[in-house]
């Protein structure tokens, strides 16, 4: 399977990468913290070098030892692995869910840091997603300017015209999460031209298009709270760098055309998957938006900070979001979370990993209705903004998956379909 080669190859990989990143800022510790901060690098290698040992030796996985806040939750996710194991005793790397040791081995390269400071707070995917992003430069250009141009007359266009700049914009964001850093393992990935020229020669590949159906539900919550109360929405945010850039952009325009009160980002709380948005990311990225010597650019990056300034934007970053569990178990898990999500009025996921974590990352049949593999997980309606990279996905046409896999056998991890996948019921 897809997962196999993922664990095999890789992983490892992405592991030799953090080690070489470590390596290759040892004299900056050393600057930065003298001794200590040699020896806390070496501890971290050594720690990440029996890592990757364990992950190619098909090791037992064993529970976490640090301190960290999330870490009895991992190990009584362990337990629970170790029960389903049928008697087959440990789960080991090969033997596991791709799910599981996927987020395992992130969560162990979190731990090689934390556990050594003074470089506890080093992310060693630092450097790749600001690569992204510096590279990604001539698209990000064109995006702003786009949109700083569409905004000024933004109060003179009428339904139908607001209804395709969002389906512009959404697919904007759906295809620029093909900009991602673990699906590429470390390797370029940015985005090199402008994302909007190609727009109409990639609508045949989104398999499943609800496009309709989002700009009903947010033309109708709006009619609905005219007066009453704020519309929410909340972007759970996957890869930094470019596809960051384009979330930011729709977030706006949802604000600027009225379609939206406020937007809530979701962001992780540790470096995850290479590319994901951490705090830091987020922040940065609009910091150095504002900085750049270009009208438009600058002008979104300043925009943006007034909107996290006066409240429009909110950013949280909830641990729930790095740990192995699929989405149908937060409700129990991160009650909190859930709460939160119920105050919503959509809810748009972004990316792969999302939709794992959506579907509970299982080898459906391609027709099983979204709704069903969603498992009870309904705090608000929910889009799927994604680029298929790996092999799960549902809610297509009865024989739709049989007849794209018969012309095109590498279609569900290639990047090169994506879905705008709907459900409303809560």
């Amino acid at each position: 399977s897809f997962a196999y080669f993922t664990i095999k190859d890789r992983l490892p990989q992405i592991l030799t990468r953090v080690i070489d990143t470590l390596h290759r800022h040892k004299n900056e510790f050393f600057e930065e913290h003298g001794e200590k901060g040699v020896e806390a690098e070496k501890r971290a290698i050594s720690f990440l070098s029996k890592l990757r040992n364990e992950l190619q030796t098909d090791k037992p996985v064993t529970p976490l030892e640090d301190e960290l806040p999330d870490a009895a939750l991992w190990n009584q996710y362990l337990d629970y692995q170790r029960n389903l194991s049928n008697g087959n005793g440990e789960p080991s790397w090969f033997q596991s869910p791709w799910l599981y040791v996927e987020c395992y081995m992130y969560r162990r390269i979190h731990a090689a840091l934390a556990q050594n400071p003074p470089i506890d707070n080093f992310d060693v995917f630092k450097e790749g997603k600001a690569q992204n992003f510096f590279e990604s430069q001539e698209a990000i250009s064109a995006l702003c300017t786009y949109f700083q141009e569409l905004i000024k007359n933004i109060k003179d266009l009428d339904e139908k015209q607001l209804q395709e700049e969002l389906f512009k914009l959404l697919q904007v964001s759906l295809w620029g999460n093909k900009c991602d850093l673990s699906f590429s393992a470390g390797e370029d990935s940015s985005q090199k031209s402008s994302p909007l020229l190609p727009l109409e020669n990639l609508v045949p590949y989104i398999l499943v298009n609800d496009m309709e159906k989002l700009w009903s539900l947010l033309v109708s919550t709006k009619k609905r709270n005219a007066e009453k109360s704020n519309v929410r929405i909340d972007i759970i945010l996957d890869n930094a760098g470019f596809e960051l850039v384009s979330d930011l952009v729709l977030a706006d325009f949802l604000l600027s055309s009225k379609l939206a009160d406020e937007v809530h980002f979701h962001g992780k709380s540790i470096p995850w998957y290479v590319s994901d948005t951490t705090k830091h990311d987020f922040n940065w990225t609009i910091k150095k938006l504002q900085a750049t010597n270009h009208m438009w650019i600058s002008r979104c990056g300043i925009n943006w900070e007034g909107n996290l300034n006066k409240g429009a934007w909110v950013y949280h970053d909830h641990m729930f979001w790095t740990l192995p569990h699929d989405f149908s178990s937060m409700a129990e898990v991160a009650p909190d979370l859930y709460a939160d999500l119920q105050k919503s009025n959509l809810l748009l996921f972004k990316g792969d990993l999302n939709y794992r974590k959506l579907t509970g990352d299982k080898k459906w049949e391609y027709s099983v209705p979204f709704h069903q593999a969603l498992n009870k997980f309904h705090p608000a309606p929910l889009c799927s903004l994604r680029t298929l990279k790996s092999d799960t996905q549902v809610g297509l046409k009865p024989g739709q998956g049989e007849q794209i896999q018969a012309s095109d056998p590498d279609w569900m991890v290639s990047g090169k379909y994506g879905v705008v996948q709907f459900d409303a019921s809560v």
